[in-house]
């Protein structure tokens, strides 16, 4: 069990992605994504989503994201934020999205 205040300790936002083109060389087939989170910018990460999306139906999708870890090397790109989802019963990641729009930013209670 961890306390409220390690969760308070996480930082998790909305963002819209506003750019995603394939992870041309990664290992696991992947996904870049440039999120717009508001007051906090514009942050990349790369996603291994590519069994339910495609770069085109990515753009303008709100996301959910841990936006305080340290950035991450994945080959010769920086990911900045960690975009959230659930496996399905195959194992592919689904994104884990807001139920409606929220403002770019905002974080999760």
């Amino acid at each position: 069990m961890i306390q409220w205040h390690d969760f308070e300790q996480v930082e998790i936002k909305t963002g819209t992605i506003v750019r995603a083109e394939i992870f041309e060389g990664a290992r696991k087939p992947a996904i870049k994504v440039w999120i717009d989170l508001g007051s906090d910018g514009i942050k990349k990460s790369s996603a291994q989503i590519v069994k339910h999306y495609t770069p085109e139906n990515l753009l303008g999708k709100q996301v959910v994201c841990v936006t305080n870890f340290s950035p991450k090397q994945i080959g010769n790109f920086i990911s900045e934020v960690l975009v959230t989802g659930f496996t399905d019963d195959k194992g592919d990641v689904v994104l884990c999205v807001p139920d409606k729009p929220v403002p770019n930013g905002s974080r999760l209670h």
